[in-house]
């Protein structure tokens, strides 16, 4: 089969490897459309999961279902499907234990482009198949369903992690694809007031629909003088982290009262060390909690959020902003998320012919 390649740090291409194999519990699945991530561009050109080798790209998409192994129940060649990029070992300890995204060791829950061939490729392998498919709604668009994968768990799972609440004010950083569901999902857990950080006129468009309030520019000053200057200087119950670098929590720590919760879901690229202020902290005992993980995956989250989307309560088609037809497209779409263009939130590539 043919797919498209992390070959080294910083080199992409087109390879040829062997149909994964199907085990008794497991799926093979062809995909439909996949969407690129900024994790990608992490995985590619800064190495931040370490050095991979023609290892296929991929962990958003939406497939058919091609072969099932002997005691899959629930699934039949032909069935469409949304994959969520976290595929845990269900049977796992950590699994039973609640943290079934690291099944099996740190992070490793997630395996597309992480140490396992990913989606982009005529063929993919699905782990546990009845545990982490779920069955594609009927009449959702391929693109809607892409952004199931990833970009809203992950978003969501921030909200979840800063513990959001009725009447809460909150401070979003970044919005990216990521950020942007951090806003709607803060929006849908009762938050009154969102203050949003990013500068890119269509992330900000977006985000206002999604209902954040206010915006604030890193180019305007400090993020924290920023809020302090909006909230009286009383600072933000929870904060979101959904982009920035190591230095971030810096602001995000200043920004929060005492007791409140940071939800991290930004994947760190790079840095060494992460940046908590002393002071600003409490000299440790501010009670401001810091929080992050790697979103939840498996068919129970995929089935929620997928009738979140097909009952109307979560619209996600903003944030396909550049469609493509075609595998042909891979590469290009790769490189927009890598470039950014300021009318850009998501590439989606719909896979409607022979690779």
């Amino acid at each position: 089969m043919k797919g498209f390649a992390m070959l080294k740090i910083g080199e992409v291409g087109w390879i040829e490897k062997e149909r994964p194999a199907c085990g008794p519990l497991d799926a093979i699945c062809k995909p439909l459309a996949i969407a690129i991530c900024t994790s990608d561009v992490h995985t590619v050109w800064e190495g931040a999961v370490g050095d991979r080798h023609n290892m296929i790209l991929g962990h958003e998409g939406c497939a058919e279902v091609v072969e099932v192994g002997s005691l899959v129940k629930d699934f039949k060649p032909g069935d469409k499907v949304l994959v969520p990029a976290i595929t845990p070992d269900w049977n796992s300890l950590e699994a039973q234990s609640g943290y079934s995204m690291h099944s099996g060791g740190m992070l490793a829950g997630w395996k597309f482009s992480n140490f396992k061939d990913g989606l982009d490729s005529e063929y993919f392998h699905v782990n546990d198949a009845d545990g982490n498919l779920a069955h594609m709604p009927e009449g959702m668009s391929l693109e809607d369903a892409c952004m199931l994968s990833d970009m809203v768990p992950t978003g969501f799972h921030g909200v979840e992690l800063a513990d959001i609440q009725f009447g809460d004010t909150v401070l979003v950083i970044g919005i990216g694809p990521v950020g942007l569901m951090s806003v709607a999902g803060a929006h849908m857990r009762g938050a009154s007031r969102i203050l949003a950080v990013g500068t890119r006129p269509k992330c900000v468009e977006i985000a206002k629909k999604y209902g954040a309030d206010e915006f604030i520019s890193y180019k305007n000053g400090s993020i924290e003088d920023q809020v302090m200057a909006l909230t009286d200087g009383k600072g933000v119950d929870r904060v979101v982290i959904a982009g920035g670098t190591v230095e971030t929590f810096e602001s995000a720590v200043k920004s929060l009262k005492p007791g409140g919760k940071i939800g991290n879901v930004n994947y760190l690229g790079s840095g060494d060390y992460i940046t908590i202020p002393r002071v600003e902290w409490g000299v440790g005992m501010g009670h401001k909690q810091i929080n992050g993980g790697l979103m939840p995956g498996g068919r129970l989250r995929m089935e929620k959020l997928g009738s979140l989307v097909s009952s109307g309560k979560l619209d996600v088609s903003m944030l396909s902003t550049h469609v493509f037809h075609g595998w042909e497209h891979i590469p290009e779409a790769l490189q927009l998320m890598k470039d950014k263009p300021a009318d850009l939130i998501k590439p989606v590539v719909i896979l409607d012919n022979t690779p």
